[in-house]
């Protein structure tokens, strides 16, 4: 029994200088960092720790397959990243092409669009500049909003504008957009996201498809 409590004591006591010997080199190797090893150290981790929270970003919330999500996300970041006053006019364009930013199609028309809704919800002043000086009128209907510019103001007050652009990838459409003082140029507020539809092909989204090939049919001879 002796024996055995003496086995246990040595055990014991072993552990116990493991642990503050691990303890002890520990401290050791602490202190023995000078003050630029400590500080490029502490540099690495914050990075390490920014990438981790962009990673989960980029899975969470920029990250979208739907179109209907893709517009939620941008909206909401926009809110989120403002440093605006939510009481000044902001007026929406069309979104465009990345690289031909006078060039946009019913996909660029659609974003715009539905961000007037999802802004206009989460409390910015939207104002509708399309409006024509009068409702016009025929036999299909009655109609305010036009592009027709000979039937606009020629004028829009100091505003916010939100601009954006988006790119077609394999699968994907990269979207981008920011509000911009119209005065000073300055980005009030940016978001960006990426509609991840998965389609080989994405002719049918933006309605550019090429034609089904043709053949002429003539009379054997």
């Amino acid at each position: 029994m002796f024996k055995s409590l003496s086995k246990v004591g040595i055990i014991a006591t072993l552990l116990a200088f493991t642990i503050v010997g691990c303890t002890y080199k520990k401290e050791i190797t602490s202190t023995s960092l000078n003050g630029d090893v400590l500080k490029e150290y502490n540099k690495v981790q914050t990075t390490k720790q920014i990438l981790e929270i962009a990673d989960d970003k980029q899975r969470n919330i920029t990250t979208q397959s739907t179109l209907e999500g893709t517009i939620a996300s941008l909206a909401t970041q926009m809110m989120r990243n403002k440093k605006m006053n939510t009481n000044k006019p902001v007026i929406i364009t069309s979104f465009v092409r990345l690289a031909e930013l006078k060039k946009t199609t019913e996909f660029g028309r659609i974003v715009s669009e539905s961000l007037i809704d999802e802004l206009s919800n989460r409390g910015f002043n939207i104002i509708e500049f399309r409006g024509q000086l009068a409702v016009s009128v025929n036999n299909d209907g009655e109609y305010f909003i036009s592009r027709k510019t000979n039937k606009l103001k020629n004028k829009i007050p100091n505003t916010y504008i939100v601009v954006g652009t988006y790119s077609r990838q394999y699968g994907k459409v990269m979207l981008n957009a920011r509000v911009i003082d119209n005065i000073t140029g300055k980005i009030i507020s940016s978001s960006r996201a990426t509609y991840n539809h998965k389609r080989m092909n994405d002719c049918m989204l933006f309605k550019d498809c090429k034609a089904a090939r043709t053949i002429n049919i003539v009379e054997e001879r």
